[in-house]
């Protein structure tokens, strides 16, 4: 056995964009309101352009905001699962079961009679983060072999279970949900990205090189997720700034449930994986994993179900709101659990 240093020394940088997101979200949150305030032809002309109940210009844009993620989908490292199970284990028990069980009581006790915000949290609580948990598990210095393992395997296990979970959570309420338009918009905002990741990723690699795909073509793809994000968020708050300004207590209700459910489940990783005895570099990366969610599929399912201007789809983006800072509070709290040997701190050769 040998004792190895709890938390590298080596420091991951991000990108502008990323480094700043805590500012962009609520800044583009108040550029939406003010479209809508002062320019509200806009909101209706985008609202207008739909096909099949679902908005063109936030469909392009939802799709940008997933197809990076799957760019990082490799079926070579789901031949690793065998290798070192437990964090997996422990990380996919977080994401299916006992966050979506947190998500649903939060929300039953709290927003009881209001049956959009509840299924804004069942949206998000359902739904494991498949993208943005490579970037905060290469901030803590995380096990990054176990990051994209973890990441590949959700993206797969999103495209199963992600529709019949919310089918059933929302079932167990009693509330509607046209399961038609669940599944369509898995099929379009998973399926579709999927399909198309994986056929453009080899592709790009068999022309250009892996190289040039990893350090050129993914980099350059990823900002353009990015204002896609941005993009989406302005448009989401423009549609409903309406709603905002009549009901601006609409977000703290959604606040509450979505902040207590962060900490209930982060809590949860950090005793559980403390219990399992991993080591820093695993643990870091189940609490990173086990705690996220993947907001931009339950934006986009929030729109293609209740529609673009609905109470629905602006609870959803609270998840993004709150889960930057959350993701970050958490790296730096890894760090400093890390620097107490909260975890284990030896590994094998």
């Amino acid at each position: 056995m040998a004792t190895i240093e709890t938390v590298p020394k080596k420091e991951s940088s991000l990108s502008i964009f990323e480094q700043y997101l805590v500012i962009w979200i609520p800044l583009c949150m108040l550029a939406g309101i003010l479209l809508a305030e002062n320019f509200p032809w806009i909101s209706e002309t985008i609202d207008n352009i739909q096909v099949w109940n679902i908005s063109i210009p936030i469909g392009i844009c939802l799709f940008f905001m997933m197809y990076p993620a799957v760019l990082n989908l490799k079926g070579s490292e789901l031949k690793k699962l065998g290798k070192n199970p437990k964090p997996i284990i422990l990380t996919l028990i977080s994401n299916w079961f006992i966050a979506p069980i947190v998500g649903l009581v939060l929300a039953n006790y709290f927003l009881a009679g209001n049956d959009d915000l509840i299924v804004a949290i069942i949206l998000l609580s359902a739904s494991p983060c498949t993208a943005m948990v490579l970037v905060w598990g290469m901030m803590a210095e995380g096990n990054q072999e176990q990051n994209v393992v973890n990441t590949s395997l959700n993206t797969i296990t999103i495209m199963i279970f992600y529709a019949p979970l919310v089918a059933i959570l929302t079932g167990l309420q009693n509330i509607p949900i046209d399961r038609w338009s669940l599944a369509l918009s898995v099929i379009l905002f998973i399926g579709l990205p999927i399909i198309l990741g994986i056929i453009s990723r080899n592709y790009l690699i068999a022309r250009k090189g892996e190289v040039w795909f990893n350090e050129t073509y993914r980099p350059t793809i990823g900002k353009v997720a990015i204002i896609a994000l941005l993009s989406t968020l302005i448009i989401l708050f423009a549609l409903n700034g309406k709603t905002l300004i009549e009901n601006p207590e609409l977000l703290v209700q959604v606040s509450v449930p979505l902040i207590l459910g962060f900490i209930i489940v982060v809590g949860y990783n950090v005793i559980i994986t403390k219990i399992f005895g991993l080591h820093y570099q695993e643990a870091i990366i189940t609490v990173i994993i086990g705690s996220s969610s993947h907001f931009e599929i339950a934006i986009a399912t929030a729109i293609a179900v209740f529609g673009l201007g609905s109470v629905a789809a602006l609870g959803t983006t609270m998840g993004l709101f709150w889960e930057i800072p959350i993701m970050l509070s958490i790296v730096y709290l890894g760090k400093y659990l890390g620097k107490r040997s909260f975890w284990n701190t030896e590994a094998k050769n």
